[in-house]
């Protein structure tokens, strides 16, 4: 039995199809744990928040009809992951972690905002080689399990998943970020991305005003097509219509000249 260890959780809760397919995917590669919050958990970032009195609860689970070792709790997609590690996995850290497959891709400086990142970047503070994968969704799905093809999502999900156990990646890649445009199929190309430096979400008001409403507000895709370089993932999912592979690091410090920026500061 291939006893490298898979955990697997997600953002859209315990019962999102999405987090089914990614099971489903990698069960051949490894021994798969699903652990995911009891809800819907969409853009809650990489907040460590949940109920003082959840656990981890054991649920029934099953994938392509075998049981699979599963869990719940009624907590943030970050804090799933942080209290694993101090506690189901407190004597020896998951051979891989995978966060997806999300309803929705995850694009720009949005991802800030992602539950399904937010877990990614969690899960890869405690060292572990960890996969945030997102499917390319009308925004209508963002909130609610319909009905979508996940082949193709699982299919490159496995293909980069076999990468990650099997090699090391390079110093300063701690998450691959994968989005899979929603009419992929397994011949679709994909391509190395930076994460482009703006918002591809936005929200708008009929009628703003101070007297609006957070309900008030619809979800739009808006981003200006002329000022998103052709490396980045906004450009490969949405222009070039090919599979995205952004990788992440924990470090997020500015890649400035830190002698000309001191020269600058310490100017009167």
């Amino acid at each position: 039995m291939n006893q490298r260890k898979i955990l697997i959780t997600n953002d859209d809760g315990i019962h999102s199809p999405g987090l089914i397919a990614a099971a489903a995917a990698v069960m051949e590669i490894g021994c798969v744990t699903v652990i995911a919050p009891s809800r819907q958990q969409t853009g809650m970032g990489r907040s460590l928040t949940g109920d003082p009195s959840a656990r981890l609860t054991p649920i029934d689970y099953r994938v392509n009809g075998m049981k699979i070792k599963a869990y719940h709790c009624e907590c943030s997609p970050a804090m799933i992951i942080r209290h694993s590690m101090n506690t189901l996995y407190a004597d020896g850290k998951p051979d891989l972690l995978i966060s997806g497959i999300n309803y929705g891709e995850n694009l720009g400086v949005n991802i800030t905002a992602s539950g399904t990142v937010g877990a990614a970047l969690e899960g890869a503070s405690f060292g572990i080689p960890t996969i945030a994968i997102s499917k390319q969704t009308d925004i209508e799905s963002h909130h609610t399990y319909t009905h979508q093809d996940w082949e193709t999502a699982g299919h490159f999900l496995k293909r980069f998943a076999k990468v990650m156990l099997d090699r090391q990646m390079p110093d300063d890649v701690e998450v691959l970020k994968i989005d899979v445009p929603a009419d992929a199929d397994f011949s679709t190309p994909w391509k190395l991305t930076r994460l482009a430096r703006t918002n591809y979400y936005a929200k708008e008001y009929e009628n703003p005003s101070p007297r609006s409403r957070l309900s008030d507000a619809r979800t739009v895709i808006r981003f200006d097509e002329k000022a998103i370089g052709t490396d980045t993932d906004i450009h490969a999912l949405s222009m070039d219509n090919v599979v995205s592979i952004t990788p992440l690091s924990l470090d997020t410090t500015s890649k400035t000249d830190f002698s000309s920026l001191r020269d600058m500061l310490v100017k009167k």
